[in-house]
């Protein structure tokens, strides 16, 4: 019987306090995070100790992922990157190699096939991994850590470390099969040449950036949704204590020209928003749809409902700038 599971990354800020979880059912998950990691090792992380926690069953593994360049980084590139000694098709080498070389050592052997799922658009497993994942990251912004879930019957291995870069050895969980017991698949994704199909995959983490693949002309298939989704993770990262709080995130995430209408009419700039105490109501954001606007500029249609129980309707314009999403303009209506 194949398993099915969900599996999500979530940063506060990417880079920021950061979390990871995968899901199959109300008694069969994990989470955990980081002080500081992005979105992306986040995701990275979720397929690993997936993988880890299920090495010791015979049964395929299918797995559901809102991140492409996650799939892709799995099933497309890493062949090409372990042929070329770890480093990618330009020479330089892959960053955060030893999250690949493990994920590529806990994949041999395994019939393991990924697909993609749009995220935030109501499939219930990933919602439910990005749940957890977003928990164990506001959890980490707090200082605290998040309650870990029950696992998988039977696990034996060791998932995630404290370095988000570098995951600790399998210890036993990952039991060795022959390569050709089984492989890995995909479903939803393209093909291309290895000059393409082989971006920097962590240049989006540290820059907020879409990364060479998307800079250079990738599909739309492979960059899109993987920009729509970072773009709605910084968004929400907005509504966190702990960016309001830190002046040199706002700046980071904030245009010098920003400018916010909110529901009340009231204006506001950047620097306004920076003279707040940065304290933040428990908002609760509904991501209504995500639009490419061109290959720099995403807008973000959401509902958000107050504690109160108010409900306002907004949009907030994102672009590109060099290597940085920035939020330009916000506005906000009450709804009727």
């Amino acid at each position: 019987m194949t398993i099915i599971a969900a599996a999500d990354g979530s940063a506060l800020g990417n880079p920021g306090p950061a979390g990871w979880a995968w899901y199959i059912d109300d008694s069969t998950w994990r989470c955990g995070g980081w002080k500081r990691g992005t979105n992306n090792q986040g995701e990275l992380t979720a397929v690993l100790d997936l993988l880890r926690q299920t090495a010791h069953t015979d049964e395929p593994l299918h797995i559901l992922c809102d991140s492409q360049y996650v799939i892709n980084s799995v099933t497309k590139w890493m062949k090409g990157w372990k042929r070329k000694g770890w480093k990618k098709a330009d020479g330089k080498p892959v960053l955060n190699v030893e999250v690949m070389k493990a994920l590529d050592e806990a994949m041999q052997g395994r019939e393991v096939t990924f697909e993609w799922v749009k995220g935030h658009a109501g499939h219930e497993l990933n919602e439910k991994a990005d749940a957890l994942a977003n928990g164990a990251a506001k959890a980490h912004s707090s200082r605290k850590e998040p309650e870990p879930g029950p696992g998988f019957p039977g696990a034996t291995a060791v998932g995630a470390g404290e370095d988000p870069a570098v995951p600790p050895p399998a210890a036993g969980g990952t039991a060795r099969r022959s390569p050709s017991a089984g492989g890995s698949g995909t479903s939803g994704t393209t093909t291309r040449s290895a000059a393409e199909s082989e971006p920097d995959l962590f240049s989006l983490d540290a820059n907020t950036s879409a990364g060479p693949a998307d800079e250079e002309g990738s599909s739309p298939s492979a960059a899109g949704p993987g920009i729509e989704d970072l773009v709605v993770d910084l968004e929400r990262s907005l509504l966190t204590d702990a960016v309001r709080r830190d002046r040199r995130t706002l700046t980071r995430l904030l245009d010098v020209r920003w400018r916010q209408v909110d529901a009340a009419g009231r204006t506001r700039t950047r620097r306004q928003l920076g003279d707040t105490d940065g304290s933040v109501e428990d908002v609760e954001l509904e991501v209504v749809e995500t639009r490419r606007l061109g290959d720099d500029a995403v807008l973000v249609l959401w509902r958000a409902t107050a504690p109160g129980g108010e409900v306002s309707l907004g949009s907030s314009l994102w672009q590109r700038f060099g290597g940085d999403w920035k939020q330009v303009y916000q506005q906000a209506t009450r709804e009727a």
